[in-house]
C-alpha cells in the first residue's frame, strides 16, 4: 500500500478554544495513534507545544493589510500544499479546504448547518460567508464527514447531490472517564446546576434562566454555574443575569482549564443543556463520561448523542424545564447510580480509536479513487 501524505488545515488549533478547536485536536491525536504508514502535515497559524508524529507547516494570519486573510486562504496555502505533494486535504471547521487541482482530493467535516438553517443565531458576516461558499464547498468536496447521524440527514436534505460522499463518523469526548470524584475548590463548594458551552443565542441560557428563578423558589440552596466563553450576541444573557432574581447565585466562570471543568461536571447535581440545535452537543457526552446526569432540549442530536436514559425537555418552557431540575435532585442515590451506569453504557458507541480506524478507511478509499 502506497502511502498518503495528508494535509490538514489545523488553524483552529491556534485561533479559538471552543469546539471545533477541541475537536480538531482530538482528531489529529486520533489519526496519529491509528496511523500506520501514512504522512501527516499540519498547516498551522503560529507555533504551538510539538506534536509528535506530524510534521507542520507555519502560515502566519493577520488582520492586517485588509485582506490577507483570504489571500492566505485562498490563494498561500492552496499554493504550499500543490508544492507539497499531498494527496489528501482535510478541513476539520467546514470552511474549505479551496482552490486545489483535481487530483488531491478534499475531505470537509461537517458540524452543524446552523449558519444556513439558523442565521438568525451568527454574526452577520459569519452568516454571509457561509451562505456564499458553503454550497460550492459541499460541492467540491470528495468526502464529507457528518459527526453525528443528525448532521448527516440534515447534509442530504439540504445538499441532495451529497448523497454518495457523506459520512458519519461519531467523535468522542476530550475528558478522561475519570472513577474518582475530583473534591471541588472554593468557591464551588456548595450545590449547583450546571451549563457548558459558549454563551450565544442557539445554547438557550435565557430559558434555562427562567428556569433556575422558578426553581430556587423552593430550592435556595441550589446555584447555577455557567461554563462557557463570551460569543455573539449574548448582551440579552449578561442584562438576564444583572436583573435576575437570584443574581448572586449565578456564577459566569466564563472558560475554564479541564481539570476544573472534570471537577464541575462530577460534582454538579445536572448538567443543563436545552441548546436550540445541535450538530453533536460536545458537554453531553462530557458529562455522561464524568458521571453527571444531563438535562436537555429533546431536538437534533441531542437525543441520539444523550441516549434514552438522558432527561429531556419537549418544550421551551421554563416550567418544564424547573420541574425536571426538581425530579433529577430527588432521584436517590440508587436511582440516580442506575441511571448514570445505563448512561455510560449508552456513551460505549463513542470512541476515538473507532473516529481514527473510520476516517483512515476512507482516506484509503479515496486513495483508490485516484
Amino acid at each position: 500500500m502506497r502511502p498518503l501524505k495528508i494535509a490538514i488545515i489545523a488553524d483552529a488549533l491556534d485561533n479559538q478554544n471552543a469546539g471545533v478547536h477541541v475537536f480538531t485536536k482530538e482528531m489529529i491525536r486520533a489519526m496519529i495513534k491509528t496511523n500506520t504508514v501514512h504522512e501527516i502535515l499540519l498547516i498551522r497559524q503560529k507555533k504551538g507545544p510539538k506534536i509528535e508524529g506530524v510534521k507542520e507547516i507555519i502560515v502566519k494570519n493577520t488582520k492586517l493589510p485588509i485582506g490577507y486573510a483570504s489571500f492566505r486562504l485562498f490563494c498561500i496555502i492552496p499554493f504550499i500544499l500543490v508544492r507539497q505533494k499531498v494527496d489528501i486535504v482535510i478541513e476539520p471547521a467546514h470552511f474549505g479546504p479551496f482552490n486545489l487541482p483535481s487530483n488531491i482530493k478534499r475531505v470537509t467535516v461537517i458540524h452543524d448547518l446552523t449558519p444556513i438553517l439558523f442565521p438568525e443565531y451568527h454574526r452577520f458576516f459569519s452568516w454571509f460567508l457561509q451562505k456564499l461558499f458553503l454550497g460550492k464547498i459541499i460541492a467540491k468536496a470528495d468526502l464529507l464527514i457528518a459527526n453525528s447521524n443528525y448532521t448527516k440527514q440534515d447534509i442530504l436534505k439540504h445538499y441532495i447531490k451529497s448523497k454518495d460522499k457523506v459520512v458519519k463518523i461519531y467523535p468522542d469526548s476530550t475528558l478522561s472517564n475519570k472513577k474518582e470524584i475530583l473534591p471541588l475548590k472554593a468557591p464551588f463548594n456548595f450545590p449547583y446546576f450546571l451549563t457548558v458551552g459558549t454563551i450565544e443565542p442557539r445554547k438557550n441560557h435565557l430559558l434555562l434562566l427562567d428556569a433556575f428563578e422558578i426553581f430556587k423558589m423552593n430550592n435556595p440552596e441550589y446555584k447555577l454555574i455557567i461554563v462557557g466563553a463570551n460569543g455573539w450576541k449574548s448582551n440579552p444573557v449578561f442584562k438576564n443575569i444583572s436583573n435576575h432574581k437570584f443574581k448572586d447565585d449565578i456564577i459566569v466562570t466564563g472558560f475554564v482549564e479541564n481539570e476544573t471543568l472534570c471537577s464541575l461536571y462530577q460534582n454538579a447535581a445536572a448538567m443543563i443543556y436545552p441548546s436550540k440545535y445541535e450538530g453533536f452537543g460536545l458537554p453531553v457526552l462530557e458529562s455522561i463520561r464524568l458521571g453527571t446526569i444531563p438535562i436537555l432540549a429533546n431536538n437534533s442530536s441531542l437525543p441520539e448523542v444523550g441516549g434514552k436514559d438522558a432527561f429531556y425537555i419537549q418544550n421551551e418552557s421554563p416550567q418544564e424545564l424547573a420541574n425536571v431540575m426538581h425530579k433529577v435532585i430527588s432521584l436517590d442515590t440508587q436511582e440516580r447510580e442506575q441511571i448514570i451506569q445505563k448512561l455510560k453504557n449508552h456513551a460505549n458507541i463513542f470512541s476515538w480509536k473507532n473516529f481514527g480506524e473510520q476516517i483512515w478507511n476512507e482516506l484509503n478509499v479515496l486513495k483508490d479513487l485516484n
